[in-house]
């Protein structure tokens, strides 16, 4: 008995030891900076979280005035999203017509969390789509990663943060949130504030709420 008793206790040290440790790595990585200039030292690899109705159409505002030196652009939407890939396609052949050094691939993973989905069962729907986040990840290695909100933004978000805790790459997270958000964040929003290098929000009540954000006034 005492035997287990010490197994146990020794197990606990080492579980703290390694969660510890990952804290410590996150907090690093979180207040890490970039020192890679767009255009300087090359182009940035950028992904960006395409999401269904506004979300879409915001994004692509916010990727019309980027240069160049933001590509190539790895679009990332649900798989159930039927309307982004149309807007994307006509967004990207009106900016190929401006300059062919403008690339853009587009990649599907499972819906993090549908319309009115249950808080609960969405905890395993977002394991899911991490799941399909990380190898994408892993393998594309972003300089940046740009969204706005929709839940889908989650995991590759996470995913983006996990590389820099792996020591493999500091991934850049920059989030906006959604015009039509005026006094109180999306859960999207309220999830990544503590995890993005800059938060913007394009209301003024906003900013007083959460100090870290960014105002702009509106930007898209």
């Amino acid at each position: 008995m005492l035997k287990f008793g010490i197994q146990l206790l020794l197990a606990a040290v080492i579980l703290l030891v390694l969660i510890f440790v990952f804290l410590t790595r996150l907090l690093l990585v979180l207040r890490a900076g970039s020192t890679h200039k767009p255009g300087k030292t090359g182009p940035l690899t950028v992904f960006t979280v395409a999401g269904s109705g506004g979300h879409t159409t915001e994004i692509l505002r916010l990727l019309g005035s980027l240069s160049q030196s933001y590509s190539p652009t790895h679009y990332i939407m649900a798989d159930s999203d039927k309307m982004s890939e149309d807007k994307i396609c006509s967004f990207e052949r009106s900016r190929g017509k401006q300059s062919s050094k403008f690339q853009y691939f587009i990649h599907r993973i499972p819906r993090s969390r549908e319309v009115r989905q249950s808080w609960s069962s969405s905890v395993l729907t977002t394991l899911r789509s991490l799941l399909y986040s990380l190898p994408l990840t892993f393998r594309l290695k972003p300089d940046l990663v740009l969204c706005n909100g929709p839940g889908t933004c989650v995991p590759v978000c996470a995913s983006a943060v996990l590389l820099g805790i792996l020591g493999i790459k500091k991934v850049i997270i920059i989030y906006v949130e959604s015009i039509c958000r005026v006094e109180n964040l999306s859960l999207s929003g309220r999830i990544l504030y503590h995890f993005s290098d800059y938060f913007i929000v394009q209301w003024p009540v906003l900013k007083e709420k959460y100090p870290k954000s960014v105002y702009l006034g509106r930007i898209v």
